[in-house]
């Protein structure tokens, strides 16, 4: 289904009547997902896609997986929801488990990456103020071309103006540096740290995913966690995308040889099902009853789905598949880039997250690129106006790969 508008189809969807009630906040894609199974969607006219976005890499376990769909039939039948004024078994049980699995000691659990980030922000600042004695302003720093979230205070954190535009005044308490630039963070420090206004934490993805999929380079990032440990600074990783095996590791930081103070997650943790988390190292946990809350954060229905999506990732081997896969993708995303080298300059990422940068030079642009995807049937996501993004569920096959590689060739052929 590629025309402008959607008509009325055999489910008696319309996208005018959609457009009527819904508010206009997204730019949506002329097409209608009706049902999925494995790395395979269909449309309400039942057109077959090869799905490379995965919800943007949300979807862990693809669409329909077994055990997800057994663990949250179990669940809704049992008890989806009861209040965190009581003990829940599978909130504590999916706990366990993040933090047998991280170099988490604790965990907090919300509904989203945005508000997981909410909470990294919060212990921050109360750690500054009761812990650092920071008694007026701590400052949070983050990066150019970051992404943190839709709400006031993670899009004050995203160091991108766009997010920001006519949202002002912004929640005060935050700079911006370059990415991969040490440099820039010592610089930073320096001008920062004077008087009550100091700098509390560094606020940071191991890969920027909004910001064009730009892995983080390992020295930086060493030199980083040394600044940290020197001056008690905490570090946070924002690992909303980059968590629960993306990068071909559980968690993004093991790229990077060092251990965060602070993590957050989101997206693939439940492999669909909303839920978000903060996970931190017991030395910050500075939380008590009443700072924080989230009504339906960490229910049984979120958890039981996390923890089935979690024990799936791990029973059936699924990092090894990620790194595999990995591979293979950017082997086949380099032929073409090679092929059209007056088109593309640059194939990066880890295990399942990666992308593909145009020639700024090249008329084309990342959207026309997935627009025309979309029609020879592969569902791609840009990552900016010149980078195209590849996340499929962490199960897709080594032909579902070249199955899409395919596509994206033919598309690629077909723009030029």
């Amino acid at each position: 289904m590629t025309t402008a508008t959607l008509e009325t189809t055999k489910t008696g969807f319309s996208q005018d009547t959609f457009n009527q009630y819904v508010m206009n906040t997204y730019g949506r894609f002329p097409v209608a997902i009706e049902k999925g199974e494995g790395c395979k969607l269909w449309d309400t006219e039942d057109k077959e896609y090869l799905d490379f976005v995965a919800g943007i890499a949300t979807c862990t376990l693809g669409h329909a997986h077994p055990a997800l769909v057994e663990a949250v039939t179990k669940q809704i039948k049992k008890l989806h929801h009861i209040s965190n004024l009581y003990y829940i078994p599978e909130q504590g049980e999916l706990a366990k488990w993040i933090v047998d699995h991280s170099c988490a000691d604790k965990v907090f659990f919300c509904n989203s990456g945005a508000e997981a980030n909410e909470a990294a922000i919060k212990l921050v600042r109360k750690y500054a103020h009761t812990v650092l004695e920071f008694l007026e302003q701590p400052v949070i720093l983050t990066a150019k071309s970051s992404f943190h979230g839709r709400t006031l205070a993670t899009i004050t954190a995203t160091g991108q103006p766009k997010y920001q535009k006519n949202f002002e005044p912004l929640v005060p308490g935050f700079e911006y540096v370059p990415y991969n630039d040490i440099t820039a963070i010592e610089e930073a420090i320096t001008d920062i740290d004077e008087g009550d206004r100091r700098v509390a934490a560094i606020m940071i993805e191991p890969l920027q995913g909004e910001g064009g999929v730009r892995p983080g380079e390992l020295e930086y990032f060493l030199r980083l966690r040394k600044i940290c440990d020197d001056t008690g600074i905490l570090l946070v990783f924002d690992e909303v995308q980059t968590g629960v095996g993306r990068t071909g590791k559980m968690w993004g930081y093991e790229n990077l040889g060092i251990e965060p103070d602070i993590i957050t997650s989101a997206k693939g943790l439940a492999g669909g099902i909303p839920i978000g988390a903060m996970m931190c190292k017991a030395s910050c946990d500075v939380f008590e009853p009443g700072n924080h809350a989230s009504t339906f954060g960490g229910n049984p229905f979120a958890c039981a789905s996390a923890l089935a999506v979690l024990q799936t990732i791990e029973k059936d081997n699924l990092l090894q598949n990620v790194q595999a896969r990995g591979e293979q993708l950017r082997t086949r995303l380099r032929a073409i880039s090679q092929k059209y080298s007056d088109i593309f300059i640059d194939v990066r990422g880890w295990g399942l997250i990666n992308g593909m940068e145009i020639n700024n030079n090249a008329e084309l642009t990342s959207i026309e690129v997935v627009k025309k995807a979309m029609e020879n049937g592969l569902l791609l996501a840009p990552a900016g106006p010149k980078v195209i993004r590849f996340v499929p569920p962490l199960i897709v096959s080594a032909e579902e790969i070249d199955q899409g590689s395919d596509i994206l060739e033919k598309t690629v052929s077909q723009l030029i």
